[in-house]
């Protein structure tokens, strides 16, 4: 296939999914190619690669994990998608109950804390979000593409208190 590009000008998302044939040996189940699509608040463009029902997930369920019902994070599953951040834009600061590793695929990205310290993660680098409120800001004139894959967790205790969750779709 030759490159095809998103709307991001990035090169649309390869997935290719394993599992089993009858006689119990690896096949590969489907490949896609699928562009990032721009969220209703116009931050990015997001493409959900794969979600489980449970942590452990169960490679018995033979559900496409892209079509099960997914917020920003999965109540008691876990979820990875592909995020597409254009130059200049940010999220709101947010929380989720979860463990986040962020990829940092194409470009960089400013990860911001609520108390306004501020990293630039480049292209290579990783992220590991534990419960903590941020947002992500594009302080570069590229497109930055990062790989996000989320596993419910607790919510963090603060003097024996749990810490609330804080979602972008819970502000729009």
């Amino acid at each position: 296939m030759s490159e095809a590009l998103s709307d991001s000008g990035l090169p649309l998302v390869q997935r290719v999914v394993t599992g089993h044939d009858e006689n119990g040996r690896a096949i590969f189940k489907s490949e896609d190619f699928s562009p990032t699509k721009l969220i209703p608040a116009g931050d990015a463009s997001m493409l959900l690669i794969w979600t489980t029902a449970t942590v452990p997930a169960d490679n018995n369920d033979e559900t496409d994990g892209r079509e099960r019902d997914a917020g920003l994070t999965l109540n008691k599953g876990s979820v990875i998608r592909v995020v597409d951040t254009p130059p200049g834009k940010e999220s709101p600061m947010h929380r989720t109950n979860s463990i986040d590793y962020g990829i940092v695929l194409k470009g960089e990205i400013e990860l911001e804390l609520d108390d306004g310290t501020k990293k630039t993660v480049h292209e290579g680098g990783i992220i590991i979000q534990r419960g903590t409120i941020h947002r992500w800001r594009n302080t570069s004139d590229k497109v930055c593409r990062i790989a996000f894959i989320l596993i419910e967790a607790p919510a963090y205790l603060h003097n024996g208190k749990p810490l609330e969750e804080d979602k972008p779709e819970d502000k729009h």
